[in-house]
């Protein structure tokens, strides 16, 4: 056999081998009992970007139903809005918590994840559509139910995970109150994203709806189309584009050095998801947003009573076991398939996410991933030693 084809042979052999042993590695790792709720309203098409990648990570590091044994899935194990097969025919179905079984939820499950309670409207389900800034709502926002059954889990000292946007539109102002006085903050009614460009006819630019706004409040044109930062508050906008009001576009989440520490997360990420701005009461704040604002950006900041930098991750203080993310930090969109590799994140920096500190890839690879992980072990090896 020739030398060159020899090499070739022993190169694909090897490519294929290490994936293999990564797998068996994998599977053989010991497995890690817990019951998880997940609930996330916000599912408009199969991919279920709002939670897919949460399961990512308990199947990567070996977290299973606890009776069943088996890992969780991203189609079967939430509460929700489903999609039903095929999409063409529109049809869904609605998986509420029922109020009678509150009480057998919180007794036989560890842990609560509101990943996404927004919702889906009829804009987003009927693709096609012209596109509103609001248009009616099918399903969706925090009801009296979910709001139990965190009252139900924080008194029996469970892990209780929430996410951006519980308290505003389209929860009801009711179980706005009600949530923010349990989890002890207050919602500013501010939202944010980024947007790799503020021109409108970008295909990664702004809504056609928000020129229209910004015309509306301020009485001038919409002449933005650098990268930038869209703050929103009912019928109020904020517009931070760089070169002007920002230095650069991309929010930062920074975490102190001690709890980067506890936590296996990177101290500095970007993050280009959705995010909402609240006051964290006296709960400990874990990570922070970053705006890097220019002292332009800050006068127009001040002048919304708003700041540059503001909570990202808060933590009660207490029993650390209520959690509250300020940012939609489960959608990300990765390949599921590499859930079952052991050390996968080794690989992953060579083929899912670069060294480039603005890739925003690194996200989830180094500071979702850990963070819940974290999270999951921290509860279970206190659980393990009462």
């Amino acid at each position: 056999m020739k030398k060159p084809l020899l090499i070739t042979l022993i190169i694909i052999a090897v490519l294929l081998l290490l994936p293999a042993v990564s797998f068996i590695r994998w599977a053989f790792q010991e497995k890690k009992p817990i019951d998880i709720v997940i609930l996330d309203k916000t599912v408009p098409t199969l991919d279920r970007l709002g939670h897919r990648s949460f399961v990512y990570v308990l199947t990567n590091e070996r977290f299973v139903r606890g009776e069943k044994g088996g890992s969780f899935s991203a189609a079967k194990d939430y509460y929700g809005f489903v999609p039903l097969r095929p999409v063409r025919e529109k049809q869904f179905r609605k998986k509420d918590f029922r109020l009678t079984e509150l009480i057998d939820l919180a007794e036989n499950n560890d842990a609560i994840y509101y990943t996404d309670t927004y919702g889906v409207f009829f804009n987003d389900w009927y693709q096609g559509i012209k596109k509103a800034r609001r248009s009616r709502k099918l399903y969706g926002g925090l009801n009296n139910n979910d709001y139990l059954l965190m009252v139900e889990m924080k008194r029996r000292d469970k892990l209780v995970l929430v996410e951006y946007n519980t308290f505003d539109y389209p929860t009801a102002g009711l179980e706005k109150f009600k949530t923010e006085e349990l989890l002890g903050i207050s919602s500013k009614g501010w939202m944010g994203q980024y947007y790799k460009s503020l021109d409108t006819i970008s295909q990664q630019g702004v809504p056609g709806w928000m020129p229209a706004l910004y015309r509306k409040q301020y009485r001038e044109p919409w002449t933005f189309t650098n990268p930038g930062v869209v703050l929103l508050k009912e019928n109020s906008i904020i517009v931070l584009e760089e070169g002007n009001q920002l230095t650069s576009a991309m929010p930062m989440i920074v975490t102190g050095e001690t709890n980067a520490s506890r936590l296996g997360v990177a101290p500095t990420v970007t993050f280009t998801n959705c995010f909402d701005i609240i006051d964290p009461g006296e709960n400990e704040v874990i990570s922070e947003f970053i705006l890097n604002t220019t002292p332009a950006g800050d006068t127009l900041l001040a002048m919304n009573d708003l700041k540059p930098v503001f909570p990202a991750v808060i933590e009660e203080p207490l029993a650390r076991r209520t959690y509250y993310f300020s940012g939609d930090f489960a959608n990300n969109d990765i390949p599921f398939w590499t859930a079952r590799f052991r050390n996968i994140q080794k690989g992953a920096r060579a083929l899912l996410y670069s060294d480039n500190p603005n890739d925003p890839r690194r996200f989830f690879w180094l500071y979702y991933k850990p963070l819940i992980n974290s999270i999951f072990t921290g509860y279970q090896e206190a659980e393990e030693g009462k």
